[in-house]
């Protein structure tokens, strides 16, 4: 077992990143995050498990009820946002990439002093956290140290509610996390806004205006819960969706991956699609090696291990065949690939010119693709790297979605 001590240590730089570029780039509109010295120590408190692992443990079998139907519910904190937020920690139904029921975590934070029934809603679809279950959103979520922060502050000041879904999977270890698998996180990003409905100290309104937003990861799970909306959920009044970094093309990302600062990426992804798709046997890949580094990630990786531990990892000393070209796994790709079917609500779509994580170039394909199908898409290319873009992109994506909460008709850009 890897020490805490240096997992502790590993994770403060991280930490201590986030802090300054939230600072420094982040717009006058963002609420500060947390001073320095608080979120050092948070995010030593975060080297350990959630201290309510059976929260996490669904039911078996699995209650009746309909996707967004809560299971259980309990008051928490956020940390030192705690002040400012009202927030419920939640289990609550989803459905899986394969169209089965599955409980799924998240949560739920309502200003201080508002109404929940009045207010706005934002499903927030977080961003890589890794699939440790230390990496839990809720839970760094409840110390005050989840690392898009910034954004979701600006929500709170505003006055909007805010749903955030852990995505399928998260668990007392091993935990089985389908990272980057659409279908199924586009259902917990729509149904952790029905849970909230449900829920009975919060009840938001059946005809709130809920908007998706999300960055990398979770910009791929907005687009495709907008994208999923009009037949999965189509009872909620989705007015917009701002993302970020979009992996719209696993097969395209991978390819610039492996072998790179981001293959920690790539090994979760293929872990992610495994998880949601047992035909596609990971494991039939794998040789010792790669056997014992998934394992070791599957229990131990955070976002700043994927970036360090996992870094310049390659496929070919790590499987006795690559499964990323082979027929299986590309047809499981295809299925969570974005761009051929149109969203019915307006986009604002941005990325970084120097993503060195998800290839500019697909996510360029992305908004050709959107906007050739009909798509209303506003979009923006940053000269950014992908981390920094994490806090630099969101005061275009605050304004993209203040105006659609105010009703102003979409500025979409695909001619430009």
């Amino acid at each position: 077992m890897k020490p805490r001590v240096r997992r502790a240590a590993m994770a403060l730089p991280l930490t201590a990143l986030a802090v300054v570029t939230a600072v420094v780039q982040a717009p006058a509109s963002s609420a500060a995050p947390a001073a320095p010295a608080q979120s050092v120590s948070a995010a030593a408190a975060a080297d350990n498990e959630p201290q309510d692992p059976d929260f996490y443990v669904p039911p078996n079998p699995l209650p009746q009820g309909k996707p967004g139907d809560i299971i259980r519910s309990k008051q928490t904190r956020t940390g030192s946002y705690t002040d400012r937020i009202t927030s419920w920690k939640v289990m609550y139904l989803s459905t899986n990439a394969l169209g089965e029921p599955v409980a799924v975590t998240g949560s739920i934070l309502v200003p201080k002093g508002k109404d929940p029934k009045t207010t706005p809603v934002v499903s927030f679809a977080v961003g890589t956290h890794g699939p440790a279950f230390r990496c839990t959103p809720s839970y760094q979520m409840e110390l005050g140290v989840l690392y898009e922060a910034p954004a979701v502050l600006d929500f709170i000041k505003q006055g909007w509610s805010v749903a955030v879904t852990d995505y399928e999977g998260y668990g007392p270890n091993p935990s089985n996390t389908t990272y980057v698998t659409g279908k199924s996180e586009g259902n917990a990003v729509l149904d952790a806004v029905r849970a909230g409905q449900r829920l009975g100290e919060v009840g938001f309104a059946p005809d709130a205006k809920v908007l998706l937003r999300g960055y990398s990861q979770g910009g791929g799970a907005s687009l495709w819960g907008a994208q999923l909306q009009p037949t999965y959920a189509p009872e909620l009044n989705v007015v917009g969706v701002a993302a970020g970094g979009v992996p719209a093309d696993l097969t395209q990302v991978a390819l610039t991956m492996d072998g790179k600062p981001g293959s920690g990426f790539l090994l979760y992804a293929l872990y992610g699609l495994d998880k949601a798709y047992p035909d596609l046997k990971l494991d039939s890949y794998l040789n010792d090696a790669g056997r014992k580094t998934l394992s070791e990630l599957e229990g131990d990786a955070c976002t700043v291990e994927l970036l360090t531990t996992y870094a310049n990892k390659k496929l070919i000393d790590l499987t006795t065949t690559s499964p990323v070209l082979t027929p299986p796994w590309l047809a499981r790709v295809a299925e969570n690939k974005l761009g051929p079917e149109k969203i019915d609500i307006p986009v604002f779509q941005y990325m970084g010119a120097q993503d060195e994580l998800v290839a500019p170039s697909q996510q360029r394909k992305l908004r050709t693709d959107l906007c050739a199908n009909g798509t209303s898409v506003q979009f923006k290319e940053f000269q950014s790297d992908h981390i920094t873009l994490v806090y630099r992109g969101n005061k275009d994506a605050f304004e993209f979605m203040k105006a659609r909460i105010a009703g102003t008709a979409p500025t979409p850009n695909c001619g430009a």
